[in-house]
């Protein structure tokens, strides 16, 4: 545009001077800057961009297909349409040398180049490889495009939603856990057990010699004048909450193991798998923050279709990110674990504190097994089950 107002003294000069020939030549380039001016304004007007995925969801080596869609809403054509795309390289490309470098660690950049007339859409497929666990967010893209002869500057525009893929942990097999082969998860008697929920009170009766302390209903003694206890309603149900602690380090100050972690998140796929298999309500609680938050997780016991995956996705998200010592965290969650649940705590640390803290579990009625991940054999606990997973780093 600086230079209008120099063929507008061209055009006037030559008027003057009778030199029609570039008179008539200022005109045209004053008419082609303004087009082009108008176009490159424009060019990006009701431009649509989105990713289009068959799966959202996998596991490490497996491939999804992403399909990538631009559509021209008006009745200008582009000329020509660069899309720069976001992509984490762990769900990159498989081919790797599409992705330039970005300032972003892990992150590159996938450009496609497109030209569409009026109302015409394009369509682009790339096959994403699935490296690691974790979840991933594509997005958002940048649109460039410009005037039809390239004499202004690109304009640009953040386009299309943010996307997000899963990638789950891969379990390990079942000899890879070392589990028992009787009962991994702990003694049980019969497929189907009994035990009396202390949140579920259905009334009184009197007390019996055999009865434990802790159950007399004090005001129901006081009404009566005899020792009164309350009667729980009975429940049948086998419930495991896994207990996952992300802590690879003694201290947080020291950092974190890498394949530890990812050892103790695919041992914890592995649990969550196999007790579903076995006909348990799992559940499953971490002191590792999730990617997108500060704070740590708990999933909720149950057994419908979808439970596995939710379970799944939970663990693609742990960080090494811990939200304070994992023995204050059992201690926090042990309220809103289920009466009668069995504790797989599954840990690549032991110390005095978290021995201390899963025996006071074990005095108040919670059993506890106890999942460690090292490379010597632990310390037996009188009155704790002990599983020990050999790990070679």
């Amino acid at each position: 545009m600086r230079w209008w107002p120099f063929l507008g003294l061209v055009f006037l000069g030559a008027v003057v001077l009778g030199i029609y020939p570039l008179a008539i030549f200022a005109v045209m380039l004053l008419v082609i800057g303004g087009l082009s001016r108008w176009w490159q304004a424009h060019a990006l007007d009701n431009i649509a961009y989105r990713r289009s995925f068959h799966f959202r969801r996998g596991f490490p080596g497996e491939e999804i297909l992403m399909q990538v869609e631009v559509e021209n809403w008006k009745f200008l054509p582009v000329s020509w349409l660069r899309v720069q795309d976001s992509l984490p390289v762990a769900v990159g490309p498989e081919d790797e040398s599409l992705l330039k470098p970005t300032h972003q660690p892990e992150v590159g950049i996938l450009t496609s180049l497109f030209s569409l007339r009026w109302y015409e859409r394009d369509r682009r497929s790339y096959p994403l490889l699935l490296r690691k666990r974790g979840v991933y967010r594509l997005g958002p893209a940048h649109l460039g495009s410009g005037d039809l002869f390239g004499l202004f500057e690109d304009m640009e525009q953040e386009k299309g939603p943010v996307d997000v893929l899963t990638v789950f942990p891969q379990p390990l097999s079942y000899n890879a856990m070392h589990l028992p082969a009787d009962d991994p998860f702990g003694d049980r008697s019969a497929r189907r057990r009994l035990y009396e929920d202390p949140n579920l009170s259905m009334g009184v009766r009197d007390y019996r010699p055999d009865d434990d302390f802790r159950h007399i209903h004090w005001p129901a003694t006081a009404h009566m004048g005899s020792l009164q206890v309350k009667v729980y309603q009975p429940v049948s149900a086998r419930v495991m909450v896994v207990c996952l602690n992300a802590s690879t380090m003694p201290h947080t100050w020291e950092g974190y193991k890498p394949e530890l972690l990812e050892f103790l998140v695919s041992y914890a796929a592995a649990l969550v798998q196999r007790g579903l298999e076995d006909g348990y309500r799992v559940g499953l609680i971490s002191n590792g923050c999730l990617g997108s938050a500060d704070q740590p997780f708990r999933v909720p016991p149950g057994r419908s279709p979808k439970q596995l995956s939710h379970l799944l996705t939970a663990l693609a998200a742990v960080t090494p990110i811990v939200a304070g010592s994992f023995e204050r965290f059992l201690i926090s969650e042990a309220p809103h674990v289920p009466y009668g649940a069995t504790l797989v705590v599954l840990s690549a640390l032991t110390s005095p504190a978290l021995t201390e803290t899963l025996l006071r579990l074990k005095r108040h009625g919670r059993k506890v097994t106890l999942i460690i991940i090292s490379e010597t054999l632990p310390t037996d606990i009188p009155g704790l089950r002990i599983v020990h997973v050999p790990y070679i780093a």
